[in-house]
């Protein structure tokens, strides 16, 4: 009888333990992450307005990879993908910018937004791929800034 009870005190004592580990979605994500840090990319979670009309809300916070934008007047914009492969721009209209989908058609459908700023572009995606997700998305980066 006092073996069962030194090790459910023990048991109690370890359980605070288990959940400091990181489940396996988590690792995941955190492994995604380093990956994208030696492919020179930044990450931050960042809180996002997304627009209204979306078929399916993305979360808020989303996980922002960027990388700064080379150039004195780089071209700005934004496009959300609404269903895999088709992107709109805030008033709903398609991208007809032959370059920019081109580049686009090799993204993970769930990418929610591009967007090119004065000196960052950054992407928003759910991070539910893998490594081959995250280089189609470093190499969009590289190529756009």
């Amino acid at each position: 009888m006092t073996v069962w009870v030194v090790v459910s005190i023990l048991a109690l004592m370890l359980s605070p333990l288990a959940w400091l580990r990181p489940s396996r979605h988590q690792g995941g994500k955190m492994a995604l992450r380093l990956e994208a840090r030696r492919m020179g990319l930044s990450m931050q979670l960042t809180p996002q307005a997304w627009p209204h009309w979306l078929p399916v809300q993305p979360p808020s916070p989303c996980a922002q990879f960027q990388r700064a934008r080379r150039g004195r007047q780089p071209a700005q914009w934004c496009y959300w993908q609404s269903a895999p492969g088709v992107w709109l721009n805030q008033w709903r209209e398609p991208c007809t910018d032959a370059v920019l989908l081109e580049h686009f058609a090799g993204l993970p459908g769930d990418v929610f937004k591009v967007e090119a700023g004065p000196q960052m572009i950054a992407l928003c995606w759910g991070e539910k791929g893998d490594s081959r997700s995250l280089q189609a998305i470093a190499t969009l980066l590289k190529v756009l800034a």
